[in-house]
């Protein structure tokens, strides 16, 4: 593993979750939408409002995030990051570390290949294995963000359902020009409109 290791959740979180006076934490899932060019500015805006955040990256998410669009950058995660943290027993499980880590999952964007992961229950990376460990009782919010197309097929609906049944929080997405050309419902919500979602639910906390 990289240097991300100094900065693992792991041995903060046997330390300090009990502390009421400390940071909110958000940890953001990136998924594979063109839209994860703005995953690194929600991040930094919740970082300028006191929060502490981490950011874990699927494989296709790498396409549009690099580690260095985000300071600090051992705070991006990777899937060569859990195998690379786990030798043998005794040793931190980062998803497991990272969803108790965590006061708030914000996924953003979340496009429609997780989308359909996460409503079917697989963990096969770092930030589905993180979704299927996330404590019901914690809140977890999603920002969906796909082709038009995409956006109307029954599926979307049926998996976007199933998410809010298990009292996960939507950030509809909007209507714009897309990355193809197109024009539709589909695009990811403004980082503002993310931001002000998240920070209303940090308050209640």
């Amino acid at each position: 593993m990289s240097d991300n290791l100094s900065k693992s959740p792991h041995s903060e979180t046997s330390l300090d979750n009990g502390d009421v006076s400390r940071r909110k934490r958000v940890l953001i899932g990136c998924t594979g939408s063109v839209a994860a060019i703005k995953t690194a500015m929600i991040g930094s805006d919740l970082l300028s409002q006191d929060v502490d955040v981490r950011i874990v990256l699927t494989e296709s998410a790498r396409h549009f995030f690099r580690r260095d669009d985000f300071e600090p950058r051992e705070g991006v995660f990777t899937d060569e990051d859990e195998w690379g943290m786990w030798k043998g027993r005794g040793d931190p499980v980062l998803h497991i570390d990272l969803a108790k880590w965590a006061d708030l999952f914000l996924v953003a964007p979340l496009d429609a290949n997780t989308l359909a992961k996460l409503a079917q229950g697989l963990c096969d990376n770092l930030l589905t294995c993180v979704a299927r460990a996330w404590d019901p009782k914690k809140p977890l919010v999603f920002c969906p963000a796909m082709n038009t197309q995409m956006w109307d097929h029954p599926l979307t609906y049926t998996h976007i359902s199933a998410l809010q049944s298990w009292g996960y929080r939507l950030v509809p997405c909007v209507t714009k020009t897309l990355m193809c050309g197109d024009t539709g419902l589909g695009a990811m919500a403004e980082p503002g409109t993310i931001v002000g979602a998240v920070a209303e639910i940090l308050g209640t906390l």
